[in-house]
């Protein structure tokens, strides 16, 4: 699915800096975005260069020093806790480096997780984790737990995981970090197929160029700032 004209996300200005006085360390020097409804972005930068403060301030896990967030025309720096938490929980799904799996739970108890905490009743979330689990390739996995998965499928797990609320956004940092260049590939085709298919917006860090190269856009960090957006990357064969 293409992505549309108008931004689901905007970044206006923002800037994130930790502690203070002479120790303040300025993590975003003010920085402009937009992300359209759709896309698949990768951010790519150095260590410190931004880009996880970045998606942190995205996923509502921290919040900006100043300037202006908006998620869907809505200022999200204006909320309190207790509102970026019902954002986060609705909106936007999840993904890290390492899987962050129950060890001794079934790949489907690990996907109904975000459901369970939403109160779903036990019927409706067995059907949407098995659903998750089948738009994952993993349906005949159900039963399995972490450590009779390779990594590869558990990071699948944690995909079906991210996407059973049906978010409009999928946060991802550096989901193929764990994993070697063949499985690396599958979960960047997965993550390429989920964003094509169901249209939804899928925001990844890596360190990785053949990585960032499945995206649409790959935002480049540098010390605080936007270094340069790169647009109409393809995907690769």
């Amino acid at each position: 699915m293409a992505a549309s004209d108008s931004p689901i996300i905007q970044l206006r200005g923002v800037t994130k800096i930790y502690g203070e006085g002479q120790s303040a360390f300025r993590a975003l020097k003010g920085i402009d975005v937009d992300i359209a409804a759709g896309d698949f972005v990768a951010v790519m930068g150095p260590s410190g260069s931004g880009k996880s403060t970045m998606m942190n301030i995205l996923g509502c896990l921290d919040v900006p020093s100043g300037g202006a967030f908006l998620f869907k025309d809505v200022h999200v720096e204006r909320m309190d806790r207790d509102q970026r938490a019902l954002l986060r929980r609705k909106y936007f799904g999840f993904v890290f480096q390492g899987f962050n799996l129950l060890a001794r739970t079934s790949a489907l108890e690990n996907v109904e997780l975000p459901l369970l905490y939403r109160g779903d009743p036990k019927k409706e979330r067995r059907e949407a984790a098995m659903a998750a689990l089948d738009k994952v390739g993993l349906k005949e996995w159900w039963d399995h737990t972490p450590a009779e998965l390779s990594g590869g499928q558990q990071q699948r797990v944690a995909i079906a995981r991210a996407i059973v609320t049906n978010p409009d956004v999928l946060l991802a940092d550096e989901p193929t970090g764990n994993l070697d260049s063949e499985r690396s590939i599958e979960i960047m085709k997965l993550l390429a197929d989920l964003n094509r298919t169901s249209g939804i917006t899928v925001l990844m860090v890596t360190h990785e160029p053949d990585m960032a190269a499945f995206a649409r856009t790959i935002i480049h960090f540098k010390d605080g700032l936007v270094e340069r957006i790169d647009n109409h990357a393809h995907e690769p064969a």
